[in-house]
């Protein structure tokens, strides 16, 4: 068929086109009469992922991030959270709500709270703004101020559900290790028993900074000392002579009188503390002697006190740690942040979002004018007419020799 035909088919066939095109547009008139609008109520929280926890200092970030960002979507239209803005709205007392209920199918046998739980659920839907942590909850409603009531009920419900829930894992944490903080004090006091039992059985004792036994600290520090008992204040008058020495050599002879006495003094206080320090040497040496002798007849005890006491101190590092952890989840127990901010009221629309009066009247226009040419078409293929040379060459499929034109 070609464009002169199409057109011819159009202008013979133009009132049924228009009078389809007509009564689509009536019917889309119609339709936006008897629909009822729907308003979009919205509200947006902000979920603290960037934030670090004020107890545990941790923040959320990554893949871990948008898969919490995933879970609170789901929560937030789980029933545990529309249940609670049902009773926040008042809807189990509402009459209308009830006899619909009442009229339901016999095949519903959900309970009147978890019925109006769902058509909130039905009419919610959340989104994740691109790039942020901010959510979208969005609610239709058949007017903006009833839509925006539940859209606030239900970010308030969310919120006091994430608080809620947030205390109830802290309390629960902190109740298991409370449990294992006793187990290990148990432990930690049995360890200690078990040390100082040791110690007095033994006669062996730790340090009071416990990284040692009395013994080891004793024979260390004999054998760091270098101080003679003996001796001490004639190193001091030994070295006041040699300053004696250096100064009046600067002004007197190698030969003078005084510079000889000074200097036969010096070698007679010299002698005399040589033969002092070797006595104290020999005395000091024999006690370190006696020290490692003691120490090398009580190794086996020795050892079996360090590893008391090594045990001692890691049940003690445990226990703290884990009394810490308690501490920790009683305070986010306690805690009044919920992790999720509401950023103000919900708001909606000056205009309902359906329905939308310009694309149902121009669809309703497209619509009448694509059927009324298609029945146009429709029935020029079941009732062929020849209105022209290409109609007839078309139908008899022969050349066409001349065309005369019709006597005016």
């Amino acid at each position: 068929m070609s464009l002169i035909q199409f057109w011819r088919i159009l202008r013979a066939r133009w009132l049924l086109i228009v009078a389809t095109t007509v009564f689509s547009l009536a019917g889309g008139v119609i339709a936006v009469q008897l629909l009822p609008p729907r308003w979009d109520a919205e509200g947006h929280v902000l979920l603290n992922l960037l934030k670090p926890d004020p107890v545990t200092g941790e923040m959320l970030g990554g893949g871990a991030s948008r898969a919490y960002i995933g879970t609170q979507i789901g929560l937030i239209t789980d029933y545990s959270v529309i249940g609670q803005a049902v009773d926040k709205l008042g809807w189990l007392s509402d009459p209308n709500l009830i006899q619909q209920y009442q009229a339901r199918p016999s095949t519903d046998t959900r309970d009147f709270r978890r019925w109006a739980a769902q058509i909130i659920i039905d009419r919610t839907r959340v989104t994740a703004a691109d790039n942020s942590s901010i959510l979208n909850i969005i609610y239709t409603g058949s007017d903006p101020d009833s839509a925006k009531a539940v859209a606030n009920a239900v970010t308030q419900s969310y919120i006091e559900n994430s608080l809620a829930t947030r205390r109830s894992d802290a309390l629960k944490n902190a109740d298991w290790y409370a449990l294992q903080a006793a187990k290990a004090k148990k432990s930690l006091e049995t360890a200690q028993a078990t040390e100082t039992k040791f110690e007095r059985d033994n006669n062996v004792v730790m340090t009071q900074d416990e990284r040692t036994d009395v013994d080891s600290a004793r024979l260390t520090a004999m054998a760091q000392t270098n101080v003679i008992e003996a001796g001490g204040g004639a190193e001091a008058s030994l070295a006041e002579i040699d300053a004696q020495i250096k100064n009046a050599s600067a002004v007197l002879g190698p030969n003078h009188p005084d510079l000889i006495a000074m200097k036969a003094k010096r070698a007679a206080l010299a002698a005399s503390i040589s033969q002092g320090g070797g006595r104290a040497q020999t005395a000091h040496g024999s006690r370190v002697d006696q020290q490692k002798a003691l120490i090398i007849a009580e190794r086996d005890k020795l050892a079996k006190l360090r590893n008391l006491h090594t045990e001692v101190e890691l049940q003690r590092d445990f226990y703290n740690k884990t009394a810490q952890k308690e501490i920790d989840f009683r305070q986010q127990a306690a805690a009044t942040d919920a992790g999720v901010t509401a950023l103000g009221n919900a708001s909606a629309p000056l205009s309902p979002s359906f329905p939308k009066i310009p694309l149902i009247v121009g669809g309703s226009v497209g619509l009448g004018l694509g059927l009324g040419v298609l029945l146009a078409l429709l029935i020029e293929l079941l009732n062929r007419r020849v209105r022209g040379a290409e109609d007839l060459q078309s139908l008899m499929g022969v050349p066409l020799l001349t065309v005369l034109e019709a006597a005016r």
